[in-house]
C-alpha cells in the first residue's frame, strides 16, 4: 500500500514539475537593455504637418491643425537598427495610437493621463494585440482632456506597468 502511495506521489509531482517548465518557457520577452528612445513634439499651430523627423517606415505620422498652441507627440523605439514601436497621441479628437512593428514576442504598453493641478488623472492603459500582421495597432479615442491640463504618456515594457521605458509630459495650451 506505501509503495502504490509512493507512486502516485512521484507521479504527480513528475506533472507538477512538467507543468512549471512548461510554463516557465512562455512569459513574453522584456526589452534587455530597453529600447532607445525618439521623442518628438509638433505644435499642432503649425500642422497639418507629417514628414521630416515624423515619417517613419509604417505608416508615417501626420498631425491635423488644433487651435490654441495644442503640443501633439510622437515617441519612435529602437532596438539596434530595428523599429519596434511607435506611441503617438494626437490632441485634435484625442487620440493615443499604439504601435507595435516588430514580430519579436514583446509588445509597449502605454499609459495615458494627465494633471489637473496636483492631481493625476490616468484615462487608459493600452497595448497592441500581438498577432502575426507586421504593424499591430491600437487606438484609444477618449474624453476631454482639459486645455490648461498637463498631459502625461507613460511607456513600458510588461502588462504590469512596471518595466518602465520613457515618459513624456507636456502643457496643454
Amino acid at each position: 500500500m506505501r509503495l502504490r502511495e509512493l507512486a502516485a506521489g512521484i507521479a504527480a509531482g513528475a506533472v507538477l514539475a512538467g507543468g512549471t517548465v512548461l510554463g516557465a518557457a512562455a512569459p513574453a520577452q522584456a526589452y534587455d537593455p530597453d529600447p532607445t528612445v525618439a521623442d518628438y513634439h509638433p505644435a499642432t499651430t503649425y500642422c497639418p504637418c507629417s514628414g521630416g523627423d515624423l515619417a517613419d517606415p509604417f505608416d508615417g505620422t501626420y498631425f491635423a491643425y488644433d487651435a490654441g498652441n495644442s503640443m501633439a507627440y510622437k515617441t519612435e523605439l529602437y532596438k539596434g537598427d530595428w523599429f519596434v514601436g511607435k506611441v503617438e497621441f494626437h490632441p485634435l479628437g484625442e487620440e493615443l495610437w499604439v504601435y507595435d512593428t516588430r514580430n519579436d514576442g514583446d509588445t509597449i504598453y502605454v499609459e495615458l493621463g494627465y494633471y489637473a493641478g496636483t492631481v493625476y488623472h490616468r484615462l487608459a492603459r493600452i497595448s497592441p494585440n500581438g498577432t502575426d500582421a507586421v504593424v499591430d495597432k491600437k487606438i484609444w479615442n477618449g474624453q476631454d482632456i482639459p486645455e490648461d491640463a498637463q498631459v502625461e504618456v507613460k511607456v513600458y515594457d510588461d502588462d504590469g506597468y512596471s518595466d518602465w521605458i520613457t515618459e513624456s509630459t507636456w502643457a496643454r495650451a
